[in-house]
């Protein structure tokens, strides 16, 4: 494929920096890649898995010379990188990031981005329970969708090189407003994990049944409760604390749900059950239908597994 940036600037190596990594590598998307983090450990990993050309743990000597820069950290830790790397930043660079909330990387990000910088913020979603350089793989976006999520006064030819970046990673791309954004992923994706996270502690708070009974019973449900469960707890953190306003209505909106369920079950209204079991399959199947997952046995793991 042809070359689409003479540099990019990889700030963060965890699973999406270093999938990113690998596929520009895979596909020649750069002329060279600089790999920056924070932690010296991380740093050498990512060395020996040869996932850049440079490395660095200064963010603001990662982007002197990159024409395109990823921000690939916890939301929570997006100002900061902001501020160190504003004043090092080439001019006509462009810089997003991966971040799951997008109107707090905003406040955070957009005051330190200087004049004729392109500032794209940007959310691939795609992922798993892994962390770490070790985590990423070449396929993780295909198929996936990458929302973008421009200012008002964003440069549209700089926002279609990225558009085309991320599509020739896989990705299908798609513009948002930054706080519809945020409502959509807190009911997608943030609401999932929490009540997940919510599940597995309160099976490891009970009583009555012993922590190896629930891991030797572990039905299909709680085992797939745990795989999102065992997401990095710094990111889930940060997302929590930087997409409250959103998460809290869907908590309240689930809530209400659940307590409307909890009066069907105690009353024995089978009709109610049954209703709602109904429209939650087709929702299901829906997804299955949209690419956005497999109709396979067991979410298709064990063919996964024998590949």
């Amino acid at each position: 494929m042809a070359k689409q940036f003479e540099t990019i600037a990889l700030i963060g190596i965890g699973l999406i920096g270093s999938s990113i990594a690998r596929e520009i590598k895979d596909k020649g998307l750069a002329g060279s890649v600089t790999v920056s983090t924070r932690s010296e450990a991380t740093l050498k990993r990512a060395q020996d898995l040869n996932l850049g050309d440079r490395y660095t743990t200064s963010a603001a000597e990662a982007v002197r010379d990159a024409d395109l820069v990823i921000v690939s950290v916890p939301v929570g830790a997006s100002g900061a990188v902001a501020a160190e790397i504003a004043a090092h930043l080439k001019p006509g660079a462009i810089v997003t990031d991966v971040g799951s909330t997008k109107g707090s990387v905003i406040a955070q990000m957009a005051p330190h981005m200087p004049q004729g910088v392109h500032f794209i913020p940007g959310h691939p979603i795609a992922g798993t329970e892994y962390s770490g350089p070790d985590a990423g793989f070449i396929g993780l976006f295909k198929g996936r969708w990458c929302i973008l999520t421009p200012l008002p006064d964003t440069d549209e030819a700089a926002k279609a090189r990225l558009r085309t970046f991320w599509e020739t990673l896989g990705s299908m791309v798609d513009d948002m407003d930054p706080e519809h954004h945020d409502k959509v992923l807190a009911i997608v994706s943030h609401l999932p994990h929490i009540i997940a996270y919510n599940i597995v502690g309160t099976a490891d708070d009970l009583e009555a049944v012993t922590e190896s009974e629930v891991i030797k019973y572990s039905a299909s449900g709680f085992r797939d409760f745990t795989r999102l469960a065992a997401s990095d707890p710094t990111m889930w953190r940060d997302v929590c604390l930087h997409n409250k306003d959103a998460i809290l209505e869907m908590l309240a909106r689930f809530s209400e749900d659940l307590a409307y369920l909890q009066r069907a079950i105690r009353w024995g209204d089978g009709d109610k059950l049954f209703d709602l079991f109904t429209r939650t399959r087709a929702i299901r199947r829906s997804i299955v239908q949209a690419g956005q997952d497999t109709d396979m046995a067991d979410f298709g793991r064990h063919a996964m597994d024998q590949k």
